[in-house]
């Protein structure tokens, strides 16, 4: 979840609060780094918000879509920018917490 909101930022021009807003993927079940090899792709996990258009796309692509609702990631954030200095704060609606600094 982390990387996606980073991705957000940086790549769709939003602030903490609007990329940590959209709706999220996890892919799972397949190799990994750390583990030994699988023997199939995994699936992905949609959260709601995700278009029935892009599900599909995906589907005739041969993702494999897990039809249960995840939740992916919780975050708090504050991001600096300079010229004049100001600070914005964003906190992920999954989950309890606040983007807080000081």
């Amino acid at each position: 979840g982390h990387a996606q909101v980073v991705m957000n930022t940086l790549d769709f021009g939003m602030s903490p609060q609007q990329a940590g807003d959209q709706p999220r993927i996890s892919h799972s079940g397949s190799s990994s780094p750390w583990g030994s090899k699988s023997s199939n792709s995994g699936s992905l996990s949609l959260e709601r918000g995700i278009d029935a258009a892009v599900r599909q796309q995906l589907a005739t692509m041969g993702h494999r879509i897990d039809p249960g609702v995840g939740v992916h990631g919780g975050y708090q954030a504050i991001w600096r920018v300079d010229n004049p200095r100001r600070y914005f704060g964003g906190s992920d609606p999954r989950k309890d917490g606040a983007a807080i600094g000081y």
